[in-house]
């Protein structure tokens, strides 16, 4: 029972490390970050951090790792839904953890996890245009639409996100799906 007591305080440690990095890095670059700052915004002492992580860039790793792993779990799971309904869960998903996108997309950030994110959304693309139309995989027009698709979809995510949430989410979900309606009519032709 002490262990269950340990492993749960351990979690929320962890937790509240990631979270104030997340509002970190949404006010300076990960290399001006400090420790001590981390800590503090925690309210946790600075040899606990040490307990669960090397230093700063540990911390961020396991942090982009716990994210790029939710995301891609979520973005597997568009097989089991429609397109319509898979755009309203990424958007769902946004709306839910607002300081992970706002660190995402802050100016601060290294851009790494941006990048991931839409290496990600492009592969989905790719995927559903694969199944939907009789394109080979490595169509080379299919690379451009792709890339032009998925950053379209990332600045959508990302002007809400830095407007604070300023549209609604079925704004945002009619959006993306409009988008998705005239990038089929044009794979089409």
């Amino acid at each position: 029972m002490d262990e269950k007591k340990t492993d749960r305080r351990s979690l929320k440690t962890q937790k509240l490390l990631k979270e104030a990095l997340e509002e970190l890095l949404t006010e300076k670059e990960l290399r001006q970050i400090t420790v001590q700052e981390v800590s503090d915004k925690a309210d946790i002492h600075r040899v606990t951090f040490y307990t669960h992580y090397y230093d700063i860039y540990d911390l961020y790793e396991q942090l982009e790792k716990e994210i790029l792993s939710e995301l891609g779990l979520l973005i597997l799971k568009f097989h089991e839904n429609t397109t319509k309904n898979f755009g309203t869960e990424i958007v769902e998903y946004i709306e839910k953890n607002p300081k992970i996108f706002r660190m995402i997309f802050s100016p601060h950030n290294t851009g790494e996890l941006r990048h991931k994110f839409i290496n990600m959304t492009e592969g989905v693309f790719r995927l559903v245009q694969t199944e939907k139309n009789p394109i080979a995989l490595k169509d080379i027009r299919l690379d451009y639409l792709s890339s032009f698709w998925s950053s379209g979809c990332i600045a959508i995510y990302e002007k809400w996100v830095q407007s604070n949430f300023s549209q609604s989410k079925d704004f945002i979900i009619r959006t993306i799906a409009e988008l998705d309606k005239n990038m089929e009519k044009f794979i089409a032709s």
